[in-house]
């Protein structure tokens, strides 16, 4: 349960320092970039993978079945 926990939090963290980086890079565009300027620009960093990586460290740490638990659900 603690490791679910932590491994929840780690997820976070990176999942908003990811988001954060994509924010920031928005400025680009202001600065006269297209969107596939700024796509390419993304691609090439690497901490915008932070934010998929955050977000499936979440999914998993929420979704992911205990097995203990699996035993105390009654079979037909």
């Amino acid at each position: 349960m603690i490791f679910r926990v932590i491994l929840f939090l780690t997820g976070f963290c990176l999942a908003v320092s990811g988001g954060v980086s994509l924010i920031g890079y928005l400025n680009l565009i202001v600065m006269g970039n297209t969107w596939i300027e700024y796509i390419s620009f993304v691609v090439r960093r690497p901490e915008s993978y932070l934010l998929p990586l955050g977000i499936s460290l979440i999914t998993y740490a929420l979704f992911d079945i205990d097995r203990k638990m699996d035993d105390s659900i009654p079979k037909e």
